[in-house]
């Protein structure tokens, strides 16, 4: 038996190839070993009639086969189970491929290889030789293989027999319209979302004069055809070369297109399990992350084409810099606050010199503090340019032991190289170098940006989605790119509800707020200072505003003073790698996910992870919040970021809060449905005792706060309308072994209000009394009447109520606590006060001596009607 096969991800040179195939081998079967691209299943599925007939590949007896007949591949790891049989003593192997032979090709028995631009055109020229005559189907089959691989016969691969087969065809009746409609589909929404992801991250390198282009992107679902992507975006762009990297479902897939004969594509992706030729190639790598393949990419292309890296491919950008009215203790808080070692110093847009931290600190040791730093910078720099070779930059450096070097577009600072640039791509070059082809920003997490408007449809309501889409809408009026960022974002994604909109705008987020609210109504209240607004909705709905802006911190503890700053400048200073996702709603990116710093990698892997060292010295109360995430979304710290937590214990960090910073961690912890898991893990991080140091997890404690989880699922369960404060049941029982004295400190150190302060306490110490005559009574009487269940109880909030059930532990006295809620409290006498004036009682000690006394009887039923009340308050009296 003789069966016509093809390689995996079947395009339509593949089925041009067999098609003609079939008219050379009249008795084979055609089977497509597995998917096929989505413009080919398209056009199958539009224009049935066309198709020779096929038979699916697990259908086909293996062992039945007695000749292979394989078109447009080489490759066994790309012909599905067919491979099986490769090595099978007496299988005759035809092969018809227009790609050069490799060390993987199969040993054909006949057949024919040759270089051309398609296989379809090959193999027309075969049925010419034999004066084949063609329906029109067939021979538009044929034309749809050779426009394909050959560009509508533009590439550089084109051959005179691409073009003499095409001719050939069109006069047996290939239909150019049809070919047309193939090879110009429409793109899904999920190609369109993916296109632009790719076209964000395109970057060109010029390269000896060639043009050598890499995009990359990753989609969280799978998306056909990136082959034509790579067509449009190469017939947008004037590129020599295009490479493409998606990763998708755990595989990374590579297109390459190359215009030029220095870059074989072909040559680049079979180092990626792919193949092709020389102008279009495609793999797929298995077990490697984007980064990784993005990495070696960059070092394969580095060891094909040798070229000079200038200072616009390596430089950092935009460049922090000083004014030059500044003294030396100045230009010390600005090395600090920015995290540098040398900075230029500018006298308006002039750049004058450069000052190091080197510099500065023997300044210091000299008491020139007070010195203006005019006096001490280097005022004789090399000025580079973008085009500056890096290999004078090195020399520079080198020999004048310099640490900085200003790029300048004219007269304008636009960048700088550092040390640490030059040393970076020295010594990083293809792993995570400052010079890669690639775009400098997603170097060591690759930027994630790909759509999820999909699961905005899906997940979020319409009056939500109608208000991201309103809040985007005036972005694109003002021409401020807008962005929901933060906690909704990761919870978008985790599919949990969050209805707390955070919104950046790069740009005046307060005009914007205040835009908002003219054009949809509402009310803006704004805060100057840190660049923020909370928008009022006419429905009383809030949404928080901020503008993109960079954070630093004068000292351990203290709150930050703000600057303006990119979007990755604002996302950097955020908590956690979880919180960095940033989700833009403006009309035509609406729904983009941009990932700079792995967030969607460590959601996926359930980890909270800090964004660098520091992060616990700029904000202590980042502990606190790490804790409360864990818990709450059942992660976990990293490694690295819980030993970050253990030192800023032993540096007593969170020691130097304020009270009040301290109190809103806390009280967001116990305000937690489940807080017991996170109270136990500050337990064992050491930081109970910064709240009191007597503070401890003893088994006392901690049976009281189990209990008092059981209690607060049951107090839920009873739905009823009073508020309830839940921190302020588990405060008392995280307290529950400290003396009073001792309960007084912690609402210090927590700065509670007086108030709230005073009642716990007073409350507190009650409870402890109360729960001792319940315990005496409950050993002494069988029947506790209600009267005497009321009268322990009614001197209590409905905290401090809770917290006496969970400390306990008994079911009888939560029992008690029950009825008190649900009934004894709300139970009232039928006659008032003026009933009583009116039955002669006068008022007195004993008006409210009969009055109590009838409240007693009605709860315990011996009272029921106003006619026993009277009868009751007329006997009492008597």
């Amino acid at each position: 038996m003789d069966v016509v096969t093809t390689h995996t991800n079947a395009d339509f040179d593949c089925l041009g190839a067999m098609a003609a195939a079939l008219r050379l081998y009249p008795e084979a079967l055609l089977s497509f070993p597995g998917s096929q691209e989505k413009g080919v299943r398209d056009f199958i599925e539009r224009h049935p009639d066309y198709l020779p007939r096929f038979t699916r590949a697990k259908d086909i007896d293996l062992d039945s086969i007695t000749r292979l007949v394989i078109v447009d591949c080489q490759q066994a790891s790309r012909i599905g189970r067919f491979a099986e049989i490769i090595s099978r003593p007496g299988l005759e192997i035809h092969i018809y491929d227009h790609h050069p032979v490799t060390d993987e090709s199969i040993i054909p028995a006949g057949g024919e290889i040759s270089t051309r631009g398609s296989a379809s055109s090959l193999l027309a020229d075969r049925l010419m030789d034999i004066s084949a005559v063609l329906t029109p189907e067939e021979a538009t089959l044929l034309m749809l293989g050779i426009h394909e691989d050959t560009g509508r016969l533009l590439f550089p691969s084109a051959t005179p027999q691409d073009y003499s087969a095409a001719a050939w065809l069109l006069g047996q009746g290939a239909r150019l319209p049809v070919v047309n409609e193939a090879l110009t589909p429409e793109l899904s929404k999920a190609q369109m979302a993916l296109f632009k992801a790719l076209l964000s991250t395109l970057k060109s390198t010029s390269i000896n004069g060639l043009t050598v282009s890499i995009a990359y992107a990753s989609s969280d679902s799978f998306v056909n055809d990136i082959a034509s992507l790579a067509h449009l975006m190469r017939d947008m762009e004037n590129m020599d070369a295009l490479f493409v990297a998606v990763a998708m479902q755990d595989n990374v897939h590579i297109v390459a297109r190359s215009n030029i004969p220095e870059i074989d594509a072909s040559e680049v992706v079979k180092s990626f399990n792919g193949g092709g030729h020389s102008t279009a190639a495609s793999g797929v790598v298995h077990g490697k992350t984007l980064e990784t393949v993005l990495e070696e990419l960059d070092g394969l292309l580095r060891r094909i084409i040798r070229f000079e890296t200038t200072a616009g491919s390596v430089m950092t950008s935009p460049v922090k810099s000083m004014p030059d009215t500044v003294n030396i203790n100045g230009a010390r808080d600005f090395l600090t606050r920015y995290n540098c070692n040398s900075m230029p110093v500018m006298s308006g847009r002039q750049m004058v010199g450069v000052i190091s931290r080197k510099t500065v600190e023997k300044a210091l040791h000299h008491s020139l503090g007070a010195s203006p730093v005019t006096d001490f910078m280097h005022t004789e720099f090399m000025s580079a340019t973008v085009e500056t070779r890096l290999s004078a930059i090195q020399s520079y450096m080198v020999t004048g032991n310099r640490r900085f070097v200003p790029v300048f577009e004219g007269d304008l600072l636009v960048g700088a190289v550092t040390r640490t640039d030059l040393m970076r791509h020295i010594y990083g070059a293809g792993s995570r170098s400052s010079g890669a082809l690639y775009d400098l920003d997603s170097l060591k997490v690759p930027t994630r940006i790909h759509s999820v408007a999909g699961l905005i449809e899906k997940r979020l309501s319409t009056r939500t989605v109608e208000m991201l889409h309103r809040l985007g809408e005036t972005g694109d009026s003002l021409g401020l790119p807008v962005y929901v960022v933060g906690g909704f974002v990761r919870d978008l994604l985790l599919d949990i509800d969050n209805l707390d909109i955070d919104i950046t705008v790069e740009g005046d987020g307060i005009f914007f707020a205040e835009h908002f609210a003219v054009t949809y109504g509402g009310r803006v209240r704004s805060h100057r200072k840190f660049a923020t607004a909370v928008l009022v909705l006419p429905d009383g709905g809030k949404v928080d505003i901020a503008s993109t802006r960079l954070e630093y911190y004068e000292s351990p503890g203290v709150l930050p003073t703000i600057e303006r700053a990119s979007l990755r400048d604002d996302l950097y200073r955020r908590d956690f790698t979880v919180n960095t996702l940033a989700l833009c709603i403006n009309s035509d990116r609406f729904g983009q996910l941009t990932d700079h710093f792995g967030g969607q990698q460590d959601i996926h892997e359930r980890v909270v992870r800090v964004l660098h060292n520091l992060s616990f010295v700029e904000d202590p109360t980042r502990v606190f919040r790490a804790i409360r995430f864990e818990q709450r979304l059942g992660f976990r710290i990293a490694a690295h970021t819980e030993n970050l937590i253990r030192s800023a214990v032993r540096m007593d960090l969170p020691g130097k809060l304020g009270g009040e910073r301290l109190q809103s961690e806390l009280l967001q912890i116990m305000s937690e449905k489940e807080p017991l898991g996170a109270i136990k893990r500050m337990y064992s991080l050491s930081l109970l005792p910064f709240i009191h140091p007597s503070l401890k997890m003893v088994s006392s404690t901690e049976r009281v706060l189990k209990e008092t989880g059981d209690v607060m699922a049951w107090f839920r369960l009873l739905y009823l309308e009073d508020r309830c404060e839940p921190w302020q049941v588990y405060l008392l029982s995280l307290c529950d072994a400290l003396k009073a004295e001792e309960f007084h400190a912690v609402c210090f150190r927590l700065a509670l209000p007086g108030s709230i302060a005073v009642r716990l306490a007073r409350q507190r110490h009650l409870v402890f009394k109360t729960l001792t005559a319940v315990r005496r009574q409950i050993k002494s009487h069988d029947n506790i009447p209600n009267s005497q269940i009321y009268m322990w109880f009614r001197n209590f909030d409905l905290e401090i109520l809770l917290y006496l059930a969970a400390r306990a532990s008994n079911e009888n006295v939560r029992r008690f606590v029950s009825l008190y809620l649900t009934k004894l409290r709300n139970v009232s006498t039928i006659l008032g006060g003026d009933d009583l004036l009116a039955l002669g009682f006068k008022p007195g000690p004993l008006f409210g001596r009969i009055k109590e006394r009838l409240l007693y009887a009605r709860l315990d039923g011996k009272v029921n009607t106003e006619d026993d009340e009277k009868r009751f308050v007329t006997a009492f009296s008597g």
